[in-house]
């Protein structure tokens, strides 16, 4: 089974209240190869919600306690990012998820690059919480930009 960012399957979940609809992952999600999760609403947040990043490093080190999550009022909202993260991993393992799709640049599910913690939009490299935990934990994790080159080289 596939496990996918909910808002790139097209639920209206992001922080802001839109979606990232990838046309190919909601195919995926509607012949029933791919479950959709939301690490955010998992922790516990609501949509709409102030937006955040990840302040002194990655996701890894905010699993570490050596950098937190913080939203654009300053909020430190570490503990609910790291809540939603162990939610999902459960629920990879409940699936047997065999790959796991997430919104690139997220301080939840980016896993190439998520931004500095400037709110300036700058981006680094680096995981998000969810992503970092997930790899972690040895499962595959991919952004929504690479699916369609997965999709190319193999039969979902």
């Amino acid at each position: 089974m596939i496990l996918v960012s909910s808002c790139l399957a097209g639920m209206k979940v992001r922080y802001n209240g839109t979606d990232s609809l990838d046309v190919h992952i909601q195919k995926l999600v509607e012949e029933k190869k791919a479950v959709t999760i939301c690490p955010e609403l998992l922790g516990g947040f609501m949509t709409p919600r102030e937006p955040a990043e990840i302040v002194g490093g990655t996701g890894e080190d905010v699993l570490n306690g050596t950098a937190r999550v913080v939203e654009f009022s300053g909020n430190d909202v570490s503990d609910m990012y790291i809540k939603g993260a162990y939610e999902a991993l459960h629920i990879a393992r409940e699936v047997n998820a065999t790959l796991i799709v997430l919104k690139e640049n997220s301080p939840s599910c980016g896993s190439a690059a998520i931004y500095n913690g400037t709110f300036e939009n700058c981006k680094i490299a680096g995981n998000g919480v969810t992503a970092a935990l997930l790899k972690k934990e040895g499962f595959k994790v991919i952004s929504e930009e690479q699916v369609s080159e997965i999709l190319l080289h193999q039969k979902l």
